[in-house]
Formats: C-alpha cells, structure tokens, sequence
C-alpha cells in the first residue's frame, strides 16, 4: 500500500490522486504530484543570426512574405517594433504598420 502525503492546507491524511494531482476531500484543496523543478522555463529565440529575441525587441525582415490569405506581402527590409515572443510555430507575435496584427517565424528576422 502507497502512503500519500499529508495535505499541505490542512494536514488531513484522507488525500487521494486524481490524475496528476493530489486532492484532499476535507478542505478542497489541490496539489501536484510531482514538484515543480526550478523555476519558470524561458522561451529562448534565435534570429537568422543567431542572436537572442526577447519582448520588446525591433527586428527587421530579411524576406519577402506572402501572407495566406491575402494578395499583400510583407517586403524586405520592413521594420517591426515591440515584438512580443510566443510558443509555437510561429514564434513572434507583433503587428505591423499598414497591415496588422500577425505572427512571424524568428528565422526570417534579424534583430535591429
């Protein structure tokens, strides 16, 4: 038999497992199974060159840019202000003037 922790709020010792977590029936309260290791993981993003991204950042696009679903492009060279760093495929959430709103992959931006 598996003993289970003690709850942390209350010391009751009637807690069980629901799924990743431990819960105590008596006060309601909830508690991983497994303790956080460090702290917050940092998103760490690269340009085409190498050097980190953070929020806040310019960069520049070094190519041109369809965009899906629309005739514009995003040209060489267009500047991006106040970028802000997301997880997923594409990694830079920013807008830019005179088209909006978009998210770019940090492979096709240098950092200004």
């Amino acid at each position: 038999m598996t003993t289970l922790p003690k709850c942390p709020s209350c010391s009751s010792e009637y807690t069980y497992e629901d799924g990743a977590l431990y819960v105590c029936p008596e006060c309601g309260n909830e508690w991983p199974q497994v303790e956080q290791q460090g702290g917050v993981s940092e998103i760490v993003v690269r340009d085409a060159f190498g050097n980190a991204l953070q929020d806040g950042d310019s960069v520049t696009v070094i190519k041109d840019l369809k965009i899906k679903g629309s005739s514009s492009v995003v040209k060489v060279g267009t500047k991006v202000r106040n970028i802000r760093l997301v997880d997923g495929d594409h990694d830079i959430d920013c807008k830019i003037d005179g088209i909006g709103a978009m998210q770019l992959k940090s492979e096709y931006v240098k950092k200004a």
